[in-house]
């Protein structure tokens, strides 16, 4: 089993001295390694030229953006699952990827869990296993935690149009063409949360939004929207939360508990 490891970069040099030191350090070695850099003016070209005997290929040239770099990388790999450690990302710790290939990988992507990385703190995310469309409805995977079959990516590749969405898109495309999905019980990368993708929120619903209207019937739309508003205002983790805090015996602790079996009550009877 040979894995393909892409990284793209584009002016965060320490963002990529991380993910260098990160993907050096790992005892699994069964791996090709490509960098594909947009011309960096900050030092990564330098870096990433430092360290090229460790790449089976790399480049330093301007790209069109996200897409269009992960295609590059993606063109030049030969393994036969992908993982997307773009600069600033890093593996958890130095025997992630032996752990995950621990494991059988008989599905076209084999999913880990990650940590979100903040400025000041990391945030633990867990996905479900088996994966739902209910939970793609609202959330996506993880590039850096996702092992995804060379093939499954190779034909198409990234919608290039898009500008952060398009990994989004990927996933609803596979689900729809019954694409396959495995849950990994590790723990595998930790994502720089601080990309494109995930501050430019706007942007970001407004490609999803779009998306969704493309492959996901209108009816269907109209029951995940209302299932996710029911959820977020009378999630069983919402209860769940402030009943935690009962042994504190507060008084706004009970009425908001009491107020939200009340919401549920009429939400059930009479909505």
């Amino acid at each position: 089993m040979k894995l393909s490891i892409i990284t793209i970069n584009l002016n965060n040099r320490n963002g990529l001295q991380k993910t260098i030191n990160s993907v050096v350090a790992q005892s699994f070695r069964d791996f090709e390694w490509i960098v594909i850099d947009g011309g960096s003016t900050d030092g990564s070209r330098e870096l990433i030229e430092q360290n090229a005997k460790r790449f089976v290929y790399w480049v330093s040239e301007p790209d069109k953006g996200i897409y269009n770099a992960m295609n590059k990388g993606m063109a030049r790999a030969t393994g036969d699952y992908l993982l997307f450690m773009n600069s600033g990302d890093w593996l958890c710790n130095e025997t992630s990827l032996e752990r995950c290939f621990a494991h059988e990988f008989n599905a076209d992507v084999m999913y880990g869990d990650c940590f979100l990385h903040f400025s000041n703190h990391d945030v633990a995310c867990r996905y479900p296993s088996p994966l739902t469309f209910e939970f793609l409805y609202n959330n996506c995977l993880s590039h850096s935690s996702s092992f995804i079959r060379r093939e499954m990516l190779v034909e198409e590749g990234y919608d290039e149009n898009m500008r952060v969405a398009s990994d989004y898109e990927f996933w609803l495309k596979l689900v729809s063409s019954n694409g396959s999905f495995c849950h990994l019980d590790e723990f595998v990368s930790v994502y720089d949360a601080s990309g494109i993708s995930s501050t430019n929120h706007e942007l970001l619903k407004v490609e999803r939004e779009r998306l969704l209207a493309k492959y996901i019937p209108q009816m269907v739309q109209a029951d995940y929207a209302r299932l996710k508003d029911m959820q977020t205002r009378l999630s069983d983790a919402q209860v769940k939360g402030v009943l935690q805090y009962g042994h504190k015996k507060k008084l706004y602790h009970k009425l908001i508990t009491a107020s939200l079996v009340l919401c549920r009550f009429f939400d059930k009877y009479f909505r």
